[in-house]
């Protein structure tokens, strides 16, 4: 772990490009595996699915390692501008080429305007993820920020259970609750935690305007967000999110739906 740290170190940007490879691969792999037969009707679903199953690898293996490496390194909580781990640069160093897979994906795809939201918050955290690699700072916040992943886990099964259909099922209802309870704990908590710990301590953090500027974006775009998965799986004024049969919205082009 020791020889890998070092090498990492040395060649952040490298690192960060062979991770984005890597889920630029898993994203080839999992193309082999059974796409329900709403989603292959469609080329737009079709993308969706894809582009959220890698999403999905992304969330299953980032989430669990924060936590682990915060549980295990509780000073991480507390020392956010200096402490950090092996492990926990590596987790930052896969973690940001996922993005830059992602964004890439997004790009050249041609799904760039439909996806703008995705793009600006995969921007931002690219940008914050870079600098704490390349001068070994904020490592730690980048591990806490990461605890949102948990609940990407939820988000990204209830997206892909909309494209499928299958919004009336026990499992969507199932996890409309887990993602409600994933998005208070670990997304909104992480931010303001976050937040608060950059306010705290504003005159003692280097580059902390920057960083309090795009926490304070990611805040409002959460807050949306949260307010969205309210309006559309606990009070739905319409109709107009499913047909009838409780399918997805097929004319939409936008991959952030509510």
């Amino acid at each position: 772990m020791e020889a890998l740290y070092s090498a990492l170190r040395r060649h952040p940007g490298p690192s960060v490009l062979l991770c984005s490879l890597l889920f630029r691969l898993a994203h080839r792999l999992l193309q082999g595996l059974p796409v329900p037969g709403v989603v292959r009707q469609d080329a737009f679903r079709l993308w969706k699915w894809r582009n959220l199953s890698v999403s999905m690898v992304h969330s299953l293996l980032t989430g669990p390692w924060a936590v682990t490496c915060v549980v295990i390194w509780p000073e991480m909580l507390s020392n956010i501008p200096s402490y950090h781990t092996p492990l926990s640069y590596l987790l930052v160093c896969v973690s940001t080429g996922y993005f830059v897979q992602d964004a890439a994906d997004i790009i050249l795809s041609g799904h760039a305007r439909g996806s703008w939201e995705f793009l600006v918050h995969h921007a931002m955290v690219i940008w914050c993820f870079l600098y704490a690699l390349y001068t070994q700072l904020y490592i730690a916040g980048a591990v806490i920020a990461l605890f949102v992943e948990v609940n990407s886990v939820t988000l990204h099964l209830r997206l892909m259970l909309k494209l499928a259909g299958a919004q009336s099922s026990p499992v969507y209802r199932a996890n409309k609750l887990a993602n409600l309870l994933t998005y208070v704990i670990f997304r909104l908590s992480t931010q303001f935690y976050l937040t608060w710990f950059i306010i705290q301590n504003y005159d003692s953090l280097e580059h902390c305007g920057y960083f309090l500027s795009t926490m304070i974006g990611m805040n409002i775009m959460i807050l949306v967000y949260f307010y969205r998965l309210l309006r559309a799986d606990f009070f739905p004024h319409s109709k107009s999110h499913a047909g009838q049969n409780g399918t997805y919205n097929n004319n939409s082009k936008k991959f952030l739906t509510d």
